[in-house]
């Protein structure tokens, strides 16, 4: 059996309301030793609003979220340690998850920002330690718990819920683009994270405006939490369900293809993300879906071309380098175009360019 057929349905308990980092002393109690990996502005968050009486170890990653981070840390922690608390953003988590991996224990995620679904994952995406991109690293245990306090993520800088924004906005694209190419029945599970897709598209076109000007008040509001759940949670359960059949496919072998620019790496994960969307839909003809997402991209504040991202310089020679790497046998476009070319893509980020 492939591992992408494995059902994947998500974090073992999810909470997320206002105040819930009450909770975690509770539920950290089954733990004789966990540790903390976390990095420092998100430590400091996450003490803004927990009240409890925990005094943990902890240990800083070192921003790379890379093998060789994680093995350095599983290597520094105490023997008896049986569960990690990972705090911090998408790169914190992976690497927290990775960590537990390696020394066969649980972990327990906090998020401190919205910017992709890493804190309901069982799996890492891993890079190099020059920040490159590597892999994606599934694992055998998932997340025994994720807990999401809104009063400290609605405190988080804007940028990071845009990143989540568009991270989950791929979920439903990507997935379409995948199984469209399926001449036989989809196993129903791939049906129901088919469906979950559909749910995160849905959401966030209905509640994004709201909920990024709920951010700018930090002020809780129904749409911030619905999105909330929506980029973790729903998001997360999407390639659970419905394994191969809800990958990463196109928006995502662009968002890696971008990791070779240097220009493009002080952007969000899931902003870049966004960007794939558009390109994916161009190249495979989706002109319909192309004409509902450039307003909402324009009214959010989403980039929609790659000069957006501050590539200034050798615009063209950046466009085919990014296009090579993402229609490249190893990388996901061909999921959701068969057979994809480098000057397939290259021509659907040029014509992004020009709208």
């Amino acid at each position: 059996m492939r591992l992408s057929q494995v059902v994947r349905p998500g974090s073992g308990q999810f909470i997320c309301d206002r105040g819930a980092l009450a909770l975690l002393d509770e539920k950290l109690s089954l733990f004789k030793a966990p540790v903390i990996v976390t990095g420092v502005k998100s430590y400091e968050a996450f003490l803004k609003y927990y009240p409890g009486n925990l005094t943990l170890p902890v240990f800083r990653y070192d921003g790379t979220a890379s093998n060789e981070d994680m093995a350095r840390l599983a290597a520094q922690m105490p023997a008896e340690t049986d569960c990690i608390l990972g705090i911090g953003g998408g790169a914190a988590l992976d690497t927290a998850k990775g960590t537990a991996e390696v020394l066969g224990v649980e972990v327990v995620t906090v998020p401190t920002v919205l910017g992709t679904c890493a804190g309901y994952t069982p799996l890492s995406a891993v890079y190099h330690p020059d920040k490159t991109f590597k892999s994606v690293q599934y694992y055998e245990r998932p997340v025994h718990l994720c807990l999401m306090d809104l009063d400290l993520l609605v405190e988080a800088p804007k940028q990071y819920l845009m990143g989540g924004i568009g991270d989950t906005l791929a979920k439903w694209y990507e997935a379409r683009g995948i199984t469209e190419h399926v001449e036989n029945d989809l196993p129903v599970m791939a049906e129901v994270g088919l469906q979950t897709a559909k749910v995160t598209q849905e959401v966030l076109l209905k509640d994004t405006k709201v909920a990024i000007e709920s951010q700018e008040r930090k002020e809780v509001t129904p749409a911030f939490k619905r999105v909330a759940e929506v980029i973790v949670a729903v998001a997360g359960t999407v390639g659970g369900f419905a394994g191969e059949y809800g990958r990463m496919a196109g928006a995502h072998a662009v968002h890696n293809g971008m990791s070779l620019v240097e220009e493009t790496r002080a952007f969000e994960h899931g902003v870049k993300v966004a960007y794939g969307v558009l390109v994916q839909l161009v190249a495979t003809n989706k002109m319909d879906d192309v004409a509902t997402l450039l307003p909402f991209y324009q009214e959010n504040g989403f980039p929609h071309k790659l000069s957006d991202f501050n590539v200034t310089q050798a615009l063209d020679s950046k466009i085919q380098q990014v296009a090579e790497f993402a229609a490249s046998d190893q990388e996901s476009f061909n999921l959701a175009l068969p057979g994809v070319t480098t000057e397939q893509v290259v021509a659907a980020m040029k014509y992004l360019e020009n709208v």
